[in-house]
Formats: C-alpha cells, structure tokens, sequence
C-alpha cells in the first residue's frame, strides 16, 4: 500500500487537501461513466471465475490489472472527458473515514496502485502464494483471507494515521494478508517465490520471516529518522498480515489443517501415509462441496464410504476410482483420475495438479 500527494493540492500551510472533485454531488457525467467502468472491470473477473471454476485468485490478479489499466489511461489524457481521477474518489483518506459517504473507500481503495511497479509487486505476491492458498482453503474463504488483509491494512492505517489527507492506495495489505493465513495454517509448504535473488521453492514460514521482518525494519528505520520518509505504508502490511494470521485458524478448522497434511510443493500435496489413514474418517469436507457445488446421491454415497472404509489401501483406492468416474474436477469441470504417490492414493485433475490434489 501507498500514500501520495503527487496531484492533491496543498493549502496556505502546506497541509494536502483535496480538490473538490471527490464529492458525490459535484460529479459530472463523465466521472459516473469511468466509475462504472472501473467498477465493471474490476467485478467482471469474478464473475468469468465463478462461472469457469477458474480460481478467484487469478481473476483477482486481472481484475486488478483491468483497473490499473483504466487509471493509467486517465493519467496520460488531456481532454477533459477523461480527466477523472479515481484516487479522489476511491482512494482511503483516514479524515474522511468517519462519514458514512466515504466507507466505500475502505474497499476500493485495495484495487488502485500508484504505478506499474506498484500493481506489479502486488499481483505476483497474489499470485505465487495465492494460487496454492485458494487450493487449500477453496474459492470462499480464500476471498474472505484477502478481505480480511486489506480490511486489516486499512484500521492500521487509520488508527496510524487518523488525520492524515494523504490518500492510500493498493492491495498490499491484502498480498500481505495471504502470507499471514499461509503462515497460521501451514507454515512448513513450500511455494515458488522469487527471495534472496533466486526464484525456487521456499518454505512459507522462511518467505514470512524475511518479508514481514523487512517492513519491520523499514518502520523502525522511519520513525528513529535513520532513513528518509517514504511513500510506503509499512503500517498497512503489517495489519493486514496480523489479521489474516489471526483469523486463519477460526476460518480454517483444525482439522481440516492436519487432513491436507504437512507440506506443499509446486503443486503437490505431500502428507504421511499414517495422517490421512488416521484423518481420513475424520474428514468432512470435500472439493466440491467446499467450491458450492451439489453433490449427487451416488457422489456422497461414494464419499461416505470413502470415510467408512478409506484407511485400508486397497479399500481406499477402490472407492477413490469409482469417485473420479462419478465426478469431475470441482475447478474446471475436467476429468479426474485416482493416481498413487508413496504409496498413497488420492484425486487429481487430468488438466492441471493445482486444480484437485485430495484429499
């Protein structure tokens, strides 16, 4: 998340204040039409991802690039038609957050970036870690995970900043938010992240330990005055992070934890042979019902035994190979087959590991 007074004006004692074009009742028709637009791109990427079963990370990562788009259309154009300004109407404004008027700030202003470089940082971090999170938690929470990271870096902002006129913008807060849920719930997975100049597979705790004790550093380098100010808002990460981490293991069961087992590596899901036999009974949920999808009679019928008599191996893949038959994957709609691994037998979609690896 960022801060910027590049184009606000700047009162008789220097303080940033707002031109007016942020009120509602001063808009022209021409700022309605680029509010909806920029609503319409930002919205539609979820709705291709629900109807798809595609993943609403990935559609987060275009929606965000849909919106930045508009924005750095409007920064180059000089007619005024296009000379509507996004931040002053969606970006966060700690001021004004106690009017009713500007709440939908506290939302919007996760989807605007103050460059390429910005957006860019962000959708890479939603990308690497939040394509492997939303296999583990499904499209829902996942959503819930990010909501909670902006909702977390904006309260730290605000309660930071209270009087502050300097709009704050970016998904950072969010990005960082999916590091803190990765982080409470399954700490030991390994994911492709680009660290310490290399691009491999990184243990989520080992990425969160530099990441998060960066913007540490940085916030304390700010306030002794060892560094310059910056436009960063190093406060908003941490929130987000904090209140994802927080509110992880209440959106995720415990059990649900330990049945997905121990680590995950470029897409593949690594579990003991001895937890998912002691967790298999124990597991109810599914992909399906977790992605809204109805299950047939025979499905669950399939599925019930599965939990019934799923400890035995041969039991297990005999019920497993019947499922892929029944259904299919809960993400794109392909075929599944049962494949085994270590002696371990479990789902997968033909298309893409990353779409079904259960259980």
């Amino acid at each position: 998340m960022k801060n910027s007074i590049d184009k606000w004006l700047l009162d008789s004692k220097g303080a940033c204040i707002l031109d007016e074009d942020w009120r509602w009742d001063l808009l022209e028709i021409s700022d309605l039409f680029w509010i909806i637009i920029i609503l319409l791109l930002a919205l539609i990427p979820f709705f291709y991802a629900f109807k798809d079963k595609t993943g609403v990370s990935l559609g987060m990562v275009l929606s965000l690039l849909l919106v930045h788009f508009v924005q750095y259309f409007l920064s180059f154009s000089e007619s005024s038609i296009f000379s509507f300004e996004p931040i002053e109407i969606f970006g966060l404004i700690p001021a004004f957050m106690n009017e009713g008027l500007h709440f939908h700030r506290f939302v919007t202003a996760a989807w605007l970036h103050a460059d390429w470089i910005h957006v860019l940082s962000n959708i890479l971090v939603i990308a690497l870690v939040g394509v492997p999170l939303e296999q583990r938690l499904g499209s829902k929470k996942w959503l819930i995970v990010y909501s909670l990271g902006f909702i977390g870096g904006n309260l730290a902002w605000i309660f930071t900043h209270p009087n502050s006129m300097n709009p704050a913008i970016g998904a950072s807060g969010a990005a960082f938010g999916l590091l803190g849920a990765y982080m409470a719930c399954w700490p030991e997975d390994k994911i492709e992240f680009p660290l310490l100049f290399l691009i491999r597979a990184w243990p989520v705790w080992l990425i969160v330990f530099i990441r998060v004790g960066l913007e540490i550093f940085q916030i304390y380098s700010v306030q002794s005055g060892t560094s310059g100010e910056t436009n960063v808002a190093h406060m908003a990460h941490l929130g987000g992070f904090f209140l994802a981490y927080i509110s992880a293991k209440i959106i995720v069961k415990e059990k649900d934890i330990l049945a997905y087992g121990d680590n995950y590596e470029n897409g593949q899901v690594e579990i003991s042979r001895l937890n998912r036999q002691e967790m298999l009974s124990q597991l109810d949920n599914d992909p399906w019902t977790e992605h809204g999808i109805e299950l047939a009679e025979n499905v669950s019928r399939i599925l019930n035994k599965l939990r019934e008599e799923g400890d035995e191996k041969e039991t297990r893949r005999a019920w497993l190979e019947e499922l892929a038959e029944q259904t299919v994957c809960p993400i794109c709609n392909g075929e599944i087959v049962a494949d085994e691994r270590n002696n371990i037998y479990f789902l997968k979609c033909v298309k893409s590991d990353n779409h079904l690896n259960w259980p």
